[in-house]
């Protein structure tokens, strides 16, 4: 290379410091190279000590052959043993293949199996809800405290073996989650309720009393802590890893291909908790039971999910560990890599010493660096106004469409599930793809995440359309044949029955009016072998000239369940929501992509620690909560047991919902884009022509410079 007068580009920080030799960081020592018919050959060669007259004194150590690249890239293997076989792994594709592995058991484990057994758990373990909910929340909790001082350390070390040890964290979690099963002993069942009107019930009191088996909260909790520590290294120091092994435009789309095995774990998750919860509890014990699913009392072997993730995360423990620290031809991509770090005004202050960040004292500069790049921060900020609205909706959604269309928990669940689940993953690899396909650049990806998030604002209003009038409810919105009182579920056809406001089993009865239970509606008898069950000599149900029948003849004057919604929108809300998730997620990928970009190449995995904290913090933690909140202000029939607490919702105003889930949803959508368009404005890229080479010991930079400009 053609010697030139010397200068720093402040923007670029090599991103690992592990090389035996480096020159002082100093203008001087960047050496430049005019643009020339022979440039091309000699960036191809080793690089070499630099010539120019304004070169520094030699340093201490005699010059001498090339260092070993800082990439230390290698054979897949361990120590001398290297078997040809696993070479052909060693390749970014294969470590993709691996890492979508570990993130769909996670997703597997923590989005779905743990969600899916709460309900079983509370009621094995007579937990409250609020301590389940705490259950929920352990494993946010452990990774905000991890995330950023294990992207922090992670970043100089050995990221393969990092995710070695997150196989073992996730399998070691997932079974810690499951030994409660083995240390509680069988399960026995309790008498069965009976639902109908009796003149004579034994009469509950009030009564308080605590078990010892609610102890075991603390073996769940270890549980998710566990899982959280291994989370953690899985979506900062595997996603930066990515980053490093693959050219620009390649990792997006390998980033969003990981990203949406994340989002797939959970839809895997339910579908296999959801048969093994068909299963006795205490199968192992080799005990069954003559009860079926429908009865109160059945409990489902929520425990088996969990022992088979542990197996498989544990499995990807020996692949994980032959991984070098980097891929062959690692140093070659880095070095076609161009330099897009967010230019503001402590870019020439930035930490250029090649023994930054190796102690853990450098930790809190490194951390006010980043929190001082103003486009990180907008696009953190974003992502996790994004994340408070989708966590939200992943909660509350089947509980929207059960209410909205009159439909069973589990098949709203089931909806719910079928069109986020694949609507995320479409959207996170949509985004990966795009933004490969046209090789956007920083601010490119970031415009680009901004009018997808546009799109998701304007499909958010589906939530109007999709409301529906609630259905006739007696004692709430309906009087019983015109006695009683609204706001009074009790009235004279059912003053003699005795029954429970703490048991409600919906009832919808042959007028078309909905029931809180067949004992308020003042049913007598019932046919229990049919399904669903269907009641008769209903005194407060409004009798009919004609008597209504079911398919096989059967008379009856009420049945089990909600009476039919007469909204039929649920296609469309469904159609048009599934194409919101879409949009929504499809900035999810380059949202990460302009983060690897924007901040300082050594600080991409504490970049990334700071966002998933920061997301958990303002987003996925408060999301549920604030939903909860918003949903419940619009209930209009409250549980409330013998006690006269208040306890679950049972009603809800739907239109009243609608809108209030609008406006939340709106809400945050305006603060994302406002965020994505405030980075957008504020990004400024390094000068125009400037490449960042990665290679052996220093950070070259070659300004392209015509002929006629280095003449003039």
């Amino acid at each position: 290379m053609k010697g030139a007068q010397g200068i720093e580009n402040p923007a670029f920080v090599p991103c690992s410091p592990d090389t035996s030799r480096r020159l002082s960081p100093s203008p001087s020592q960047v050496q430049v190279s005019v643009a020339s018919s022979d440039a091309q050959g000699a960036e191809s060669r080793p690089q070499e000590e630099p010539k120019s007259p304004e070169a520094p004194p030699a340093s201490a150590e005699p010059p001498g052959p090339p260092s070993r690249s800082e990439f230390e890239e290698g054979p897949c293997g361990w120590r001398n043993f290297h078997p040809r076989c696993l070479q052909r792994c060693n390749t970014p594709r294969g470590f993709l293949l691996h890492y979508c592995l570990l993130a769909l058991t996670q997703g597997i484990v923590v989005n779905g199996l743990v969600n899916i057994s709460i309900s079983t758990i509370e009621k094995r373990y007579e937990m409250k809800s609020s301590l389940t909910g705490l259950i929920s929340s352990s494993y946010d909790i452990s990774f905000c405290v991890l995330s950023l001082f294990v992207s922090f350390i992670g970043e100089r070390g050995h990221k393969p073996r990092w995710l070695a040890f997150a196989s073992f964290m996730i399998g070691l979690g997932a079974l810690v989650f499951s030994l409660p099963q083995f240390f509680s002993g069988q399960y026995h069942l309790g008498s069965i309720f009976e639902d109908t009107c009796l003149t004579a019930r034994n009469s509950t009191s009030c009564t308080s009393s605590t078990s010892s088996l609610s102890n075991y909260l603390y073996v769940f909790i270890l549980g998710q802590l566990l899982l959280g520590m291994g989370g953690t290294p899985l979506y900062t120091l595997g996603t930066a890893f990515i980053d490093d092994s693959a050219p620009t435009h390649t990792s997006s789309l390998y980033i969003g291909i990981g990203y949406s095995m994340s989002i797939l774990g959970p839809a895997i998750g339910y579908v296999l908790g959801g048969q093994l919860l068909t299963m006795y509890i205490d199968v192992a014990m080799g005990l069954s039971t003559d009860i079926t699913e429908d009865d109160p009392r059945w409990l489902g072997a929520w425990w088996i999910g969990f022992l088979i993730c542990w197996l498989f995360a544990w499995s990807l423990i020996i692949p994980f560990s032959c991984f070098p620290k980097h891929l062959p031809g690692t140093a070659k991509i880095q070095a076609e890599k161009i330099s897009q770090t967010h230019q503001n005004k402590s870019s020439s202050s930035q930490h250029t010493d090649e023994n930054f960040g190796k102690s853990f004292k450098d930790f809190p500069a490194a951390l006010k660096n980043l929190m001082r790049n103003t486009v990180f921060m907008c696009l953190v900020l974003s992502t996790s106004s994004e994340a408070l609205v989708t966590t939200g909706f992943a909660t509350f959604l089947p509980k929207f469409i059960e209410n909205q269309f009159g439909l069973t928990s589990s098949f709203a669940a089931t909806l719910g599930g079928a069109v986020l689940i694949p609507g995320a993953a479409l959207g996170q690899i949509l985004g990966g793809v795009i933004v490969s396909k046209f090789k956007m650049t920083c601010k490119n990806t970031m415009r680009f995440a901004l009018a997808t998030s546009g799109v998701a604002l304007v499909l958010s209003f589906v939530f109007i359309y999709a409301k529906c009038e609630n259905r006739p409810f007696a004692g709430v919105s309906e009087s019983y044949n015109g006695t009683g009182e609204l706001g009074n579920l009790s009235a004279p056809c059912n003053a003699n029955c005795n029954c429970l406001r703490s048991y409600y089993y919906p009832l919808c009865g042959g007028d078309g009016v909905q029931y809180f239970s067949p004992c308020f509606a003042g049913c007598l008898n019932t046919v229990s072998k049919s399904k669903p069950k269907l009641y008769y000599n209903c005194s407060c149900t409004e009798k009919k000239t004609e008597t209504t029948l079911t398919a096989e003849g059967l008379s009856f004057e009420a049945k089990a369940g909600k009476c039919e919604t007469q909204c039929t929108n649920l296609p469309i809300f469904l159609g048009v929501f599934f194409i919101t998730v879409v949009f929504t997620f499809m900035a999810g990928t380059p949202i990460t992509v302009s983060i690897l970009r924007c901040v300082n190449q050594r600080q991409r995995s504490l970049a990334l620690g700071i966002q998933f904290m920061l997301l958990r913090l303002l987003g996925t933690i408060p999301g549920p909560i604030i939903f909860g909140v918003i949903i419940d202000s619009t209930c209009i029939l409250w549980d409330i047991n013998e006690c006269g607490i208040k306890g679950a919702c049972w009603l809800y105003n739907n239109i009243k919902m609608a809108h209030m889930l609008v406006a939340i949803s709106v809400t945050c959508k305006i603060i994302t884009i406002f965020f994505n368009g405030l980075a957008v404005f504020l990004y400024k890229p390094p000068p125009s022509g400037t490449d960042v080479l990665f290679q052996n010991q220093n950070a070259v930079v070659v300004e392209h410079v015509s002929k006629a400009e280095d003449e003039g």
